[in-house]
C-alpha cells in the first residue's frame, strides 16, 4: 500500500511539473512579446543544460532585442532572472528572414494588429493577410478577428484559405499558431493567425506508385545500399 502512495505521489509531481513549465514557458513568452513588439517578434524556444537556460528568441529585427552595445538584452536576462527565477538565462536572437517571416503566425498576427491600430478597415487588413501568406507558399491560413470590429457589440470574424485542420493531433503538429491584439479606441480586438505550413504530409494523403516505378525505387535504394557498403 506504501509502494502504491508513493507511485502516486511520484506521478502527481511529475504532472504538476510539466504544467508548472508550461506555466512559466507562457508567462515568459508573454513578457517577451511585450518587451520586444517593435522587434517583429516571432516566437521563442527554451532549453535547459547545466550551465542554464538558453532562451532563443526569433524576431525579425534583432538589433532592437539585442539594443545598442547589447543594454537591451542584457536587461532582459536580468529581469528573467529576477522576476521568473529562470537559472541563469542566456538570451540568445535568432533572425527571421523576410522570405520566411510572411510563413510564422505570431509575426502575421503582429502585423494586422499593428494595421487594425494604424486604422486599417478589419476586412482589409484580414484578406490581405490571408492572401499573402497563401502566396507565401502555405497550404492553408485561418485569420480569427474578434472583438469590436465595427462598433460596440463584440463580434468574430473569420478569413480562412487553402486547406486547414481545427482540431486534434494533425492541428496541434501541422498548424502553426500566433496571438496578439490590437488596441483601439473602441476597445480591444484579438488576433489569431494558423497557418498550415508549406509542404506538410497529412495522415491521409498517400501516394501509389507504378511497377515501373517501384523497380526504380528499388533499384536505387540497392545501389545506396551497395554504395554505403563499399564506403564502410
Amino acid at each position: 500500500m506504501t509502494s502504491e502512495v508513493n507511485i502516486m505521489a511520484g506521478k502527481k509531481s511529475t504532472i504538476k511539473a510539466i504544467v508548472n513549465r508550461n506555466v512559466e514557458r507562457h508567462l515568459v513568452k508573454e513578457f517577451l512579446m511585450k518587451n520586444t513588439k517593435r522587434s517583429g517578434f516571432g516566437g521563442l524556444d527554451i532549453k535547459r543544460t547545466p550551465n542554464g537556460t538558453e532562451v532563443t528568441v526569433h524576431a525579425e529585427r534583432p538589433g532592437l532585442v539585442i539594443g545598442r552595445k547589447g543594454k537591451i538584452i542584457k536587461e532582459l536576462e536580468s529581469r528573467l532572472k529576477s522576476e521568473f527565477e529562470l537559472f541563469d538565462p542566456q538570451l540568445k536572437v535568432e533572425e527571421i528572414k523576410s522570405s520566411e517571416s510572411t510563413a510564422n503566425a505570431q509575426v502575421m498576427a503582429e502585423k494586422i494588429a499593428s494595421a487594425l491600430e494604424r486604422g486599417w478597415y478589419y476586412r482589409r487588413a484580414g484578406n490581405s493577410a490571408a492572401e499573402n501568406i497563401m502566396t507565401a507558399g502555405a497550404r492553408g491560413v485561418i485569420v480569427t478577428l474578434a472583438g469590436k470590429l465595427t462598433g460596440s457589440r463584440n463580434r468574430t470574424q473569420k478569413f480562412i484559405k487553402g486547406h486547414v485542420k481545427y482540431c486534434g493531433e494533425t492541428a496541434l503538429i501541422h498548424m502553426d499558431k500566433g496571438y496578439s491584439v490590437a488596441v483601439k479606441k473602441l476597445g480591444t480586438i484579438g488576433v489569431t493567425v494558423e497557418i498550415m505550413r508549406a509542404n506538410t504530409r497529412l495522415p491521409h494523403e498517400i501516394t501509389i506508385f507504378s511497377n515501373e516505378e517501384l523497380l526504380i525505387r528499388e533499384g536505387a535504394e540497392a545501389a545506396s545500399e551497395t554504395n554505403a557498403e563499399v564506403t564502410e
